[in-house]
C-alpha cells in the first residue's frame, strides 16, 4: 500500500524545503512553526479531492478539465504545472551537485550532469514506477530517521516552543513565511497524486485505505519538515547562525554527529535533492504529455522523453547558475507560488463536477478547507507578486 503518498511527499521534500525549514528555525526560533501545520491541513484537503477523483475515473484528471473547460484551458494547465515542476528542478539539481561539490571542495557542475544522467537512465527501465517508489520511500524514510535522531538528541526547549506559538508573523519573515507555506502546500503535488493512483492501478474498492496512505505521504511531509526547523532552532539559533550555506546547515547535526554532521547532513540533502529530481520531473513531463495529448502511462517512450526535457532543463539551469546559492533556491520555491492559483481552482471545480454527478463525495467540511485553501493561495500570490517584482 505505500506508494503514491511517499512519492509526492519525497517529491515535495526537496532541497529547497530543507533550507527554508534549516534558516527559519535558525533565524526565528519556534517563531514560525504554526505555518507548517495549517498548510498541510491545506495539502491533506487538496491530496484527498486528487485521489479520489484518481480513483474514480478512467480519465485523467487533465482529460476531465479538457472535457469540462476545453482544449486551450487544459494546456494553461498543463503549461502552468510544467513550469512550476521546472522551477524546482535547478534547485533539485544544484542542491544534488552541491553536496558533493562542497565535501570535495570541487565544481557541483560534473555532479549536476552525473546526477541528471542516472535519473535520465532510470527512466527507461521498464519497470520504472517501481524503482521510483523504491527510491522515493527509501530516501524519505532515511531523512525522517537521521533528522528525528537529531532533534531527540537536541531537546528542544517545549515550555519556549509553546509560548512562541502564537500564529504571529515577526519582522522581515514574510517573504520566507511565503516560502515555507510553497514548499510545505503544495498543489502541484496534491493535483499529481489522481495520476499516481491511477498509475498504480488502484480503484474506488479500497478508497478509505487508498486515502489513508495519501495521507500518510502529507503527515511525512509535515513530520520532516517539523524536525528540521526544531531541530534547527535548537542548534543554530543558540550559535547565531543564519544558514547561507549547506555547510551551516550541516551544523544541525552536530549534537548528534559531531565533526561528521556535515557529511550527514549532504547525505540527507542529496536525499531530499535526488528524489525530488526524479519524482518532480516526472511530475511536469507526465502532466504536460497529458495537456499535449502525448499520453501519462510511465512506459510510454513519448512521455520519458517528455520527462527526460525537465531533467534537462534543471541540469542546464542549474549549470549556468552553478554557484547559485541559499537564498535563491528560497526565492525559486517562492516564485511557483504565483502559478498555482488556477491549479488549485481547477482541482476545486473538477471536484465540484465529479460530486454533482454523485461519483465522489465532497462533504461541507472538506469544501471549506479548500475554498480557505484557495484564499490563501491567492494571498500568497499577490504578496509574492508585490515582493518580487514591485516591492
Amino acid at each position: 500500500m505505500i506508494g503514491p503518498g511517499f512519492i509526492t511527499a519525497a517529491l515535495v521534500l526537496g532541497p529547497g524545503s530543507l533550507a527554508i525549514a534549516t534558516k527559519i528555525g535558525a533565524i526565528y526560533e519556534f517563531r514560525l512553526l504554526w505555518v507548517i501545520p495549517i498548510c498541510l491541513l491545506f495539502m491533506a484537503a487538496f491530496t484527498v479531492v486528487s485521489t479520489r477523483i484518481g480513483l474514480s475515473s478512467d480519465r485523467t484528471l487533465i482529460q476531465l478539465i479538457r472535457e469540462k473547460y476545453g482544449n486551450a484551458f487544459c494546456i494553461f494547465i498543463g503549461v502552468g504545472l510544467f513550469v512550476v515542476a521546472a522551477s524546482f528542478q535547478a534547485g533539485n539539481a544544484i542542491g544534488a551537485g552541491m553536496v558533493f561539490g562542497e565535501i570535495l571542495n570541487a565544481s557541483p557542475i560534473p555532479w549536476i550532469i552525473s546526477f541528471s544522467v542516472i535519473a535520465i537512465f532510470l527512466l527507461f527501465f521498464e519497470s520504472f514506477f517501481k524503482i521510483l517508489e523504491k527510491i522515493m520511500i527509501a530516501l524519505a524514510l532515511i531523512m525522517l530517521m537521521s533528522f528525528f535522531a537529531t532533534l531527540i538528541i537536541a531537546q528542544p526547549d517545549i515550555s519556549l516552543l509553546i509560548s512562541q506559538f502564537d500564529f504571529s508573523l515577526p519582522n522581515g519573515s514574510e517573504f520566507l513565511a511565503l516560502a515555507l507555506v510553497a514548499s510545505s502546500f503544495s498543489v502541484a503535488g496534491a493535483f499529481y497524486q489522481s495520476y499516481l493512483v491511477q498509475e498504480k492501478g488502484w480503484d474506488m474498492s479500497g478508497l478509505k485505505s487508498h486515502e489513508r496512505e495519501s495521507l500518510s505521504g502529507v503527515l511525512v511531509l509535515g513530520i520532516i519538515t517539523s524536525t528540521v526547523m526544531l531541530t534547527a532552532a535548537s542548534v543554530l539559533f543558540p550559535q547565531g547562525i543564519q544558514v547561507n550555506s549547506a555547510t551551516e546547515m550541516g551544523k544541525t547535526f552536530e549534537p548528534i554527529f559531531g565533526s561528521y554532521a556535515t557529511f550527514v547532513f549532504m547525505a540527507g540533502l542529496f536525499a531530499a535533492s535526488f528524489s525530488s529530481l526524479i519524482g518532480n520531473a516526472t511530475l511536469g513531463g507526465v502532466l504536460l504529455s497529458d495537456a499535449l495529448n502525448i499520453g501519462t502511462r510511465l512506459k510510454s517512450e513519448k512521455v520519458r522523453y517528455v520527462i527526460m526535457s525537465v531533467i534537462v532543463i534543471g541540469a542546464g539551469v542549474a549549470i549556468i547558475f552553478g554557484n547559485l546559492p541559499i537564498e535563491l533556491i528560497v526565492m525559486a520555491q517562492g516564485l511557483t507560488i504565483i502559478i498555482v492559483p488556477a491549479i488549485g481552482l481547477m482541482l476545486f471545480l473538477i471536484a465540484l463536477d465529479r460530486a454533482e454527478k454523485k461519483v465522489i463525495q465532497f462533504g461541507i467540511s472538506l469544501k471549506l478547507i479548500l475554498i480557505l485553501g484557495l484564499l490563501v493561495l491567492l494571498v500568497l500570490a499577490g504578496a509574492n507578486t508585490y515582493n518580487i517584482f514591485i516591492k
